[in-house]
């Protein structure tokens, strides 16, 4: 009897024939399409943030208190300047100061100043919308400026009408923002941005009044 001690040889498969080249090999984008592909929610705007600033019926006061101080202011400088020593304003403005512990020209412009304050003060109320999220700015019954902001991630629903806008947030509380002179035009890019995050839009019909 015969014994081989060679050893037997198995043929293994070809693994590197069966795996094709990396070039030839279909891309992860062209098989896995909707997998792969990524969509930017919100481009930023170019122009920066958009401004949207109280209507008119928020700034007719403090226009009015302005218009007063500079009318004072006027009233004054022709008391001083432009009037006779025997006028009535003259005796009552320039003469009277001598009385007086204050003086005409230093409350005129005290009053101006005022007046300015209040109309820019004014002014700081409305709607500011960012790249990143909304900012609300409100006045205080005293007067005092009060800003609130919400990043996008932070508001669930949007809510709208011919009016002003409403947000709905993540922990299920409501604000409603400033009322703004354009509140259709602040709708329409609240809308627009808010299609482009996936956020939910609930536009409001106008109620109609019954007739009597």
């Amino acid at each position: 009897m015969k014994i081989e001690n060679e050893p037997t040889t198995r043929e293994l498969p070809d693994l590197i024939a069966a795996t094709p080249a990396r070039s030839e090999m279909e891309s992860v984008t062209e098989v896995n399409g909707t997998v792969a592909r990524f969509e930017m929610a919100y481009s930023p705007a170019t122009r920066g943030p958009e401004r949207f600033g109280p209507p008119m019926r928020q700034r007719v006061g403090s226009m009015l208190f302005l218009a007063f101080g500079l009318g004072v202011a006027a009233l004054v400088l022709i008391a001083y300047y432009a009037s006779s020593s025997n006028s009535a304003l003259y005796v009552w403005v320039v003469e009277g100061d001598r009385s007086r512990p204050l003086p005409a020209p230093i409350l005129a412009f005290l009053v101006c100043v005022s007046g300015l304050g209040t109309l820019i003060r004014a002014r700081m109320r409305g709607v500011v919308v960012h790249v990143d999220g909304i900012e609300a700015r409100y006045l205080l019954p005293m007067g005092v400026p009060r800003v609130k902001r919400w990043a996008w991630a932070q508001i669930e629903r949007v809510v709208l009408d011919d009016d002003g806008a409403m947000l709905e947030l993540w922990d299920s509380t409501y604000e409603r923002l400033p009322d703004v002179a354009r509140p259709r035009e602040l709708g329409a890019l609240l809308e627009r941005i808010a299609g482009s995050r996936r956020i939910v839009v609930t536009r409001l019909d106008a109620i109609d009044e019954p007739s009597e």
